[in-house]
């Protein structure tokens, strides 16, 4: 029985003493992302939002998912919904907004730092200038605002960093707001696979 009892407690000893293996950072490109609106030009968007996960690396169908997008609108999934059309806010992610070059964001800011979805706002602001893109009235073209990296916490609290490349299909050098294909989200988003983890690197 003493012979158990010792082997139980080198067991639990060498157990402590393990490092946790870590998950390498994930960097990823997608394109074309559709995420269309049914609405007619000049009507409030309308239709069904495309969920999208971060650790799937794809477009999912559950609770899952850690950003939505829909036309311009971009969704977190944490906080509460604000539309009968938005998906419901199940985990506890949010959003922030660095003004920096891609590579230079390191880590992820502290989670007081972090803005989730409200009935009234969104954490990525919606409209011209106030978030991710500009909208120009004249040639109709959306374009990325340069410099905006998106922080994402996702769904189950890990974190990610996206830039938006382009809103339209293949992403054009120089849209044609009138004849291109709008609502194709090309993107790149570096996630951090391990909880607890802020490191990009």
């Amino acid at each position: 029985m003493k012979y158990i009892y010792t082997l139980i407690f080198l067991f639990i000893i060498s157990s402590c003493n393990e490092e946790k293996v870590l998950l390498p950072v994930v960097g990823v490109t997608v394109t074309n992302l559709h995420a269309p609106t049914t609405s007619r030009p000049g009507e409030p968007p309308a239709g069904t939002y495309v969920l999208y996960s971060f650790a799937k690396e794809d477009t999912v169908s559950d609770n899952s998912w850690d950003i939505a997008f829909r036309a311009t609108d971009i969704l977190v999934n944490g906080g509460v919904k604000g539309g009968s059309e938005e998906p419901e806010r199940t985990g506890k992610g949010g959003a922030y907004i660095a003004s920096d070059a891609y590579f230079n964001v390191k880590e992820a800011p502290a989670d007081t730092e972090f803005v989730q979805d409200s009935q009234n706002d969104t954490a990525i602001p919606r409209g011209s200038e106030n978030g991710w893109y500009i909208y120009n009235s004249q040639t109709y073209v959306v374009s990325p605002i340069a410099g905006k990296i998106l922080i994402i916490k996702t769904h189950d609290g890990k974190f990610a960093k996206m830039k938006i490349n382009s809103y339209y299909k293949d992403s054009p050098e120089s849209p044609n707001g009138l004849t291109d294909q709008g609502q194709h989200y090309s993107f790149v988003f570096t996630y951090q696979p391990n909880e607890g983890l802020r490191s990009f690197d």
